[in-house]
C-alpha cells in the first residue's frame, strides 16, 4: 500500500478523514491493478478531474462517489463502512486495521451480526412463551402460546445488551 498515514490535524472531522482514507484506497488499489484514472473515471461515470478529487479526499466529494469508485474497482465497502462504525462509537479508528483484503473481516462480522440476534429473538421467543404459559395457568386456559404481545417486547428490549 504506497499510502500508509492519513492527516489527522486538529480541523479534520471524522468523516474527513474517512474521506482521505477511502480516497487512498481508491488510488492504491487502481494502481495495484493497473487501471488509469481515466478508465476508472469511465467505469465509475465520472470526470478524470473528479477522479483526482475523490483521490485526494475532498471533503466535498460525496460518500456515493466513493462507493461507485470502490465498485468499480471491486473494493469492499467495509473499508468506508467500518471506520464509521468506530466514529458512531465514539471510538478512533487504526486506519491499519483495513490492509489488504479485509472480505474474510466482513464474513466473520456478519456471522456474528446474524448469530447476535438469533440469540436476541430467541430469547424474546422464551420470554413470550414463559408469559404466555403463566397466563394460561393463571385463567384456566390451555394451548396457544408463542404469540409475541407488544408489551412483552417492550421490556425485553430494555433488557438487550
Amino acid at each position: 500500500m504506497a499510502h500508509q498515514s492519513v492527516d489527522s490535524g486538529s480541523g479534520a472531522s471524522p468523516l474527513g478523514l474517512m474521506k482521505q482514507m477511502a480516497g487512498r484506497r481508491i488510488e492504491d488499489e487502481r494502481r495495484r491493478i493497473g487501471v488509469s484514472q481515466r478508465r476508472l473515471a469511465l467505469r465509475a461515470g465520472f470526470s478524470v478531474s473528479w477522479v483526482r478529487e475523490i483521490e485526494s479526499g475532498n471533503p466535498k466529494v460525496r460518500i456515493d462517489d466513493h462507493l461507485r469508485c470502490f465498485e468499480a474497482l471491486d473494493i469492499s465497502q467495509s473499508y468506508i463502512l467500518i471506520p464509521m462504525i468506530f466514529n458512531a462509537g465514539g471510538r478512533f479508528f487504526p486506519p491499519q486495521l483495513l490492509v489488504g483484503d479485509i472480505r474474510h473481516m466482513e464474513a466473520r462480522l456478519l456471522d456474528f451480526l446474524v448469530e447476535e440476534n438469533l440469540t436476541y429473538i430467541r430469547t424474546l421467543l422464551d420470554a413470550s412463551r414463559a408469559t404466555s404459559a403463566s397466563q394460561s395457568e393463571g385463567d384456566g386456559r390451555s394451548g396457544g402460546g408463542g404469540e409475541l404481545h407488544r408489551t412483552q417486547i417492550d421490556d425485553t428490549e430494555s433488557d438487550r445488551p
